[in-house]
């Protein structure tokens, strides 16, 4: 197969590229968590909707991030290469704190990830990238983690039981 190349490629390093690529399967390998999450308070025997309904969607939107990130690396005139994406580590959660906590863990993760891009673009004097990431990504990450943070700390205060059922229906 001939690899030719693009015609549209301008500033654009290979290391953010490859960068970008890590990207794409983080963002992949985090909505498999969440849908994982979401199969999990979905089951008959655990029962709890807006759990599942709030991993459903934060899998959706993690797939959106993956998305966004290969349609900016074709625009750029990079290449995507897809690696494996790791299956959850954990698919059963003891309480709707535990899943929490790993959830927001996760997305801090993810943030580390996009502060590292980012300075990678910066490192290679790429303006195109450093906005991109600021303009899509970083102020919404912050968010998720802030979101997440208070979350944790609604499920602490309620304990189990009639709280985690209260705070459920509050997603729903």
């Amino acid at each position: 197969m001939n690899m030719s190349v693009s015609k549209c490629r301008q500033n654009f390093h290979v290391e953010v590229e490859a960068a970008i690529n890590k990207q794409i399967n983080l963002e992949l390998h985090a909505s498999y968590i969440y849908l994982s999450m979401a199969t999990h308070f979905g089951r008959d025997d655990v029962a709890l909707p807006g759990l599942e309904k709030f991993y459903f969607d934060s899998s959706h939107e993690e797939r959106d991030h993956a998305e966004m990130f290969i349609k900016y690396q074709l625009s750029r005139g990079g290449r995507v290469v897809f690696a494996n994406i790791e299956r959850p580590t954990k698919e059963e959660w003891s309480t709707a704190l535990e899943a929490m906590e790993y959830a927001l863990n996760l997305e801090k993760e993810v943030n580390d990830s996009l502060l590292k891009l980012h300075q990678l673009g910066s490192n290679h004097s790429d303006p195109h990238v450093t906005d991109f990431l600021e303009g899509k990504f970083l102020d919404e990450q912050v968010e998720s983690i802030n979101k997440l943070s208070h979350f944790t700390t609604k499920l602490k205060r309620v304990g189990d039981g009639l709280g985690v059922y209260e705070f459920d229906k509050e997603l729903q």
